[in-house]
């Protein structure tokens, strides 16, 4: 089985005008969504945001209350999850643990009535390094072998989509960051479309060539990893995928490059590119490995906001790095991560001390200060009988 096999049946998914609802809430508000062919595309979000039931609708699992799902341009709404063009690899494994590996891994094809099943899935078995094990049980290999294992088992259906559902997530943080590269190195081999569901930030940044941030059933921002990180458009965004420095305040001065903001009684500047609102109350932040550290106040820059003096309340040794809580009176908390490049810390609990960072590191949300609820709670029991009630109606209409 060629490599080149497997990326020829890589293909595009789209979601249009996707809404799930369940009884008493809403899962997924209004999707639009295209994932380009051959692309690893990573739906990231808390527990609740719809990113699981995305993926069940994707695999035919659930069905969607409205909205079309297409798979390489055909729609596949109504089409059962078994003809669907689609495997998934779960966080369990799911393996067969009376059967070889090659058992485990050849089983589909065999079942299918495939040519050279044996032969296939050797190859799979080889593009994960592990045909050297293939008459071994899954009980006699590691956590990260059995992964290994069941993506082959999900390749060698060649299958127009691999769906991964927290898969790393049983694994050791050390095997989990070694599995991120190695499945990122096998979706560039194969040419396969990836859909992985994660609520790890380091996952979906390692892997995916694109991010979808979830929150409350829609998608809040969609890019690169590196521009979601960089320049977060919402509070939540900011906030979820690591951590933000955030400080409120009335937007007091504008030019053509920049915005100043009063925040507690300190004027601090963000480039106006990198600034979503730029008038009225805003909210802006930066990251805390972008803040310095000083004993001393630091000279006055116009490309530098200073805070300070403040006090640091907290230090945490993390080994390649100190995180510093620092209170500044009128703006609360500021975390600061510095990097262990001396003997010892910075500062101690308790010391007096200054933060600095580049202007051009700044940026401003959309959000408004009081952002309202995006979509009101319908879990009442009128609201839940009406819509028993409607899909009764539409199961006997269709009969």
């Amino acid at each position: 089985m060629a490599v080149r096999e497997f990326a020829e049946r890589g293909a595009d998914l789209q979601l249009v005008g996707i809404q799930k609802r369940f009884p008493g809430f809403t899962a997924i508000e209004e999707l639009d969504l295209t994932i380009p062919a051959g692309s690893f595309f990573a739906l990231l979000g808390p527990s609740g945001c719809g990113k699981t039931t995305t993926l069940r609708l994707v695999a035919g699992l659930e069905e969607p209350t409205q909205g079309r799902i297409l798979i390489g341009g055909t729609d596949v709404t109504a089409t059962k999850a078994h003809e669907r063009p689609v495997n998934t690899v779960f966080q369990s494994y799911a393996l067969f643990p009376h059967m070889s590996i090659i058992d485990n891994v050849s089983f589909g094809l065999k079942r299918r009535r495939i040519a050279d099943a044996e032969g296939r899935a050797h190859e799979a078995l080889r593009l994960v390094e592990l045909d050297h094990l293939a008459q071994r049980r899954p009980a006699q290999l590691s956590g990260g072998q059995q992964q290994r294992v069941a993506l082959a088992r999900a390749i060698v259906n060649r299958p127009a989509l691999l769906l991964l559902d927290e898969p790393l997530g049983a694994l050791d943080l050390k095997l989990r960051r070694q599995m991120q590269l190695e499945l990122k190195s096998i979706q560039e081999e194969v040419g396969l479309t990836f859909l992985h569901v994660t609520h790890d930030q380091e996952e979906a940044m390692t892997m995916a060539d694109t991010v979808a941030v979830m929150n409350k059933g829609a998608i809040e921002q969609m890019g690169a990893p590196a521009e979601l990180y960089e320049l977060p458009r919402t509070v939540f965004v900011a906030n979820f995928l690591g951590q933000s420095n955030l400080f409120t305040g009335e937007v007091v001065g504008t030019t053509d490059v920049a915005i100043t903001v009063d925040a507690g009684g300190t004027r601090l500047i963000v480039p106006a590119a990198r600034s979503q609102r730029h008038q009225g109350q805003v909210t802006i932040g930066v990251r805390p490995e972008k803040v310095a550290l000083h004993r001393e106040a630091p000279p006055v820059s116009s490309e530098r906001n200073t805070l300070g003096p403040g006090r640091v309340i907290d230090v945490s040794f993390s080994g390649v790095s100190t995180q510093y809580i620092v209170a500044v009176p009128g703006l609360g908390t500021i975390t600061v991560f510095a990097q262990n490049i001396g003997s010892g810390p910075v500062a101690s609990e308790g010391d007096e001390v200054w933060v600095s960072w580049d202007v051009e590191h700044g940026f401003g949300l959309a959000d408004q200060p009081s952002a309202a609820v995006r979509f009101p709670s319908d879990d009442s029991t009128g609201s839940i009988a009406a819509q028993r009630r409607e899909a009764l109606v539409a199961e006997l209409e269709g009969h």
